[in-house]
């Protein structure tokens, strides 16, 4: 990037309170001029103590306040907490469960796929586009509602398969939305390509290369937009996915446009997975049941949420609470990105007016972002606190 020999930056300060952001963020910008030279993110302003508190509520109980880590991503979380719990017992799980598992997981993609789709069109102004996708998104929505008995928060997961079995009677009526959101969602493409709005905007901007993506640790569509073939459903098979069949979709051009289409694309291949289930679904009990409290031990799982691979951490002391409950979702891994895609650098400039649409390309979560850890100031050693202790000092505070 040339600079004039009169330098002069200044510090733009974007949130934490914003009528762009849909959560509290803290983006601050060192500026030349319009181009963004320099860029730091906090995300921590929605800290919740779920960690924390999942120590004191038994196995079944957590699994409905870890849906709530994010709304969106509620059932790549419980999928993942019980494909992680379920390590310790050892025992096999129904394939009826796992194919409803992956069917529901499907949904969800497409239903988040869409759901950012929109939200990515409204921030370069496309706003006819944003209503268009959100209407039609209202098809998933139903569906999942169908299915689960909620649009949202589904609570489909649990230790042991899953909650709800799909009755043949709904398959007709789920094959005929996929049929019309593979027409729109085709539509949508097309419109991505070759709308000169969306490549005004979109094309160029956000350049994430491979060798960065990989080395500040990227990871779903943001790695898969930076042309790296990296997705767990593949990679490390959970549920049915080892016998689902689907592409890894990737894009080389690394910028806003790549995850854009590796998104669209995505949601083209759930819905063929989710053919694929329905055509293919075994026989069989859709759950079994497990006692309450675990063996003794731990278990890491991971699973491909929409916004990336989504890492599960579980210890067991053999009693019906965990021990110990460790996270690290898809937003977290993907901020150092966001600094690198924010910051410009040789022939590549980014412009104030590029951020929103820079940032919104991760998709970011932020309230399942945020991480506390308690250090002593003066012998820089870190500290374990119980709930009590934090009660305590957040009554000081």
């Amino acid at each position: 990037m040339k600079r004039s020999s009169y330098e002069l930056f200044f510090d733009v300060p974007i949130g934490p309170q914003h009528p762009a952001l849909k959560e509290p963020i803290f983006l601050k910008l060192v500026v030349e001029g319009e181009q963004v030279v320099k860029a730091d993110v906090d995300v921590s302003y929605t800290h919740r103590g779920i960690e924390k508190a999942l120590e004191y509520g038994n196995y079944i109980q957590n699994i409905y306040l870890i849906e709530r880590i994010c709304g969106i991503c509620n059932v790549a979380h419980t999928l993942c907490n019980v494909v992680t719990v379920e390590q310790l017992y050892d025992k096999e799980i129904p394939p009826r469960a796992q194919y409803i598992r992956v069917i529901v997981e499907e949904l969800a993609r497409i239903h988040s796929h869409l759901l950012w789709l929109g939200v990515a069109a409204h921030e370069i102004g496309f706003d006819t586009w944003f209503m268009y996708i959100w209407r039609d998104r209202e098809v998933v929505m139903d569906l999942i509602e169908a299915i689960t008995g909620n649009r949202v928060t589904t609570a489909i997961n649990t230790i042991g398969g899953v909650r709800r079995d799909i009755k043949p009677e709904l398959y007709d009526r789920i094959r005929k939305g996929m049929d019309f959101l593979e027409e729109r969602t085709k539509f949508y493409k097309k419109v991505a390509m070759e709308d000169p709005t969306v490549n005004a905007r979109c094309a160029g901007v956000g350049i994430l290369t491979p060798k960065e993506a990989v080395e500040l640790c990227a990871v779903g569509p943001t790695l898969r937009g930076s042309g790296v073939k990296h997705d767990v459903r593949a990679d490390d098979p959970y549920a049915a996915h080892a016998e689902v069949p689907f592409e890894v979709v990737t894009y080389d051009t690394n910028d806003v446009l790549a995850r854009i289409l590796v998104r669209i694309d995505e949601v083209l291949e759930s819905i063929n997975m989710v053919r694929y289930c329905l055509d293919h679904m075994p026989e069989g009990p859709y759950r079994i049941k497990l006692p309450l409290a675990p063996p003794k031990g731990e278990a890491i799982g991971r699973v491909e949420a929409p916004r990336g691979e989504l890492i599960h951490y579980v210890k067991s002391n053999g009693t019906e609470k965990p021990e110990r409950y460790k996270v690290r979702t898809p937003t977290f891994s993907n901020i150092p990105a966001l600094c690198a895609m924010l910051t410009s650098k040789g022939d590549y400039i980014v412009n104030i007016a590029d951020v929103p649409i820079v940032f919104a390309s991760i998709d970011p979560c932020l309230s399942c972002t945020a991480r506390v850890e308690v250090v002593d100031a003066e012998k820089g050693k870190r500290k374990v606190l119980s709930m009590e202790q934090l009660r305590r000092k957040g009554r000081a505070w």
